[in-house]
C-alpha cells in the first residue's frame, strides 16, 4: 500500500465565478488541506492575521528566499514584495495535505512546471459572460472601471481553459460543489513520479 502523499489542487477562473463559495461548501468533506496564501513584505494592516491573510516577512528574508528559488512567482508592487512561497507548500505536502491554490492562468503554468506530477487543475466559470457580468454588478463591490477590467481579463483567461484538467461550470452552486468535491477527492489519489518509480523498483525486486 502506497502511503498518502500531499497533492496540489489548482483553482482558476474569473473573479465572480464563485471559487471561494465553492471551497467553503466542500471544505469539511475533503480532508486535511492547506489553502496557499501569498507572502509579502508590506506591513500588516489592522484586522489582518499572520497565516490567514498573508505570510508577513522582512524584505531581507524575502530576498533570501528569491535567491534560494523558494517562490513559484513573485513581484514588486508599490515598493513591497509579493509572492507565492514554496516553503509552506512543501511543509503541507510533507504532512500529506491537499494544497489548494486560487491562482490565475499564469500561476497555473508555474505550478505545473514545478509540481506537475501531483497537480490537478480546475477552471471554474459561470455559464456565460453575461452571467459573469451580472454577478459582478450584483455584488456591488467594484467600480465600473474595475468590472470592465475583470471582464476583459475573463475573456482572455477563458481562452486557456483547455490547459486545465477539469472545467466546472458554476450555474447551480450545489451541483458545482458536488463536482468539485469529487475532483478534490480524486486529486488525492495522484502519486508523485518518484514514489511510482520506487514502487516499480521494489516490485521488480520481489521474488
Amino acid at each position: 500500500m502506497i502511503e498518502n502523499n500531499g497533492v496540489v489542487l489548482v483553482l482558476s477562473g474569473p473573479s465572480g465565478a464563485g471559487k471561494s463559495s465553492l471551497i467553503n461548501k466542500i471544505s469539511d468533506d475533503i480532508g486535511a488541506y492547506y489553502f496557499s496564501i501569498s507572502t509579502t513584505t508590506r506591513p500588516m494592516r489592522e484586522g489582518e492575521e499572520e497565516g490567514v491573510h498573508y505570510h508577513f516577512v522582512s524584505k531581507e528574508e524575502f530576498i533570501k528566499d528569491i535567491e534560494g528559488d523558494n517562490f513559484l512567482e513573485h513581484a514588486v508592487v508599490h515598493g513591497n514584495y509579493y509572492g507565492t512561497s514554496l516553503k509552506p507548500v512543501r511543509k503541507a505536502l510533507a504532512e500529506g495535505k491537499l494544497v489548494i491554490f486560487d491562482i490565475d492562468v499564469q500561476g497555473n503554468m508555474a505550478i505545473k512546471n514545478r509540481l506537475g506530477d501531483i497537480t490537478t487543475s480546475v477552471f471554474i466559470t459561470p455559464p456565460t459572460l453575461s452571467e459573469l457580468e451580472k454577478r459582478l454588478l450584483d455584488r456591488s463591490t467594484d467600480s465600473k472601471e474595475v468590472i470592465e477590467g475583470r471582464i476583459k481579463m475573463a475573456k482572455r483567461e477563458i481562452q486557456r481553459t483547455a490547459e486545465y484538467d477539469f472545467l466546472v461550470i458554476n450555474d447551480d452552486i450545489d451541483l458545482a460543489a458536488s463536482v468539485l468535491r469529487q475532483i478534490a477527492k480524486t486529486a488525492r489519489l495522484k502519486i508523485p513520479h518518484d514514489v511510482i518509480n520506487d514502487f516499480v523498483q521494489r516490485w521488480e525486486d520481489v521474488d
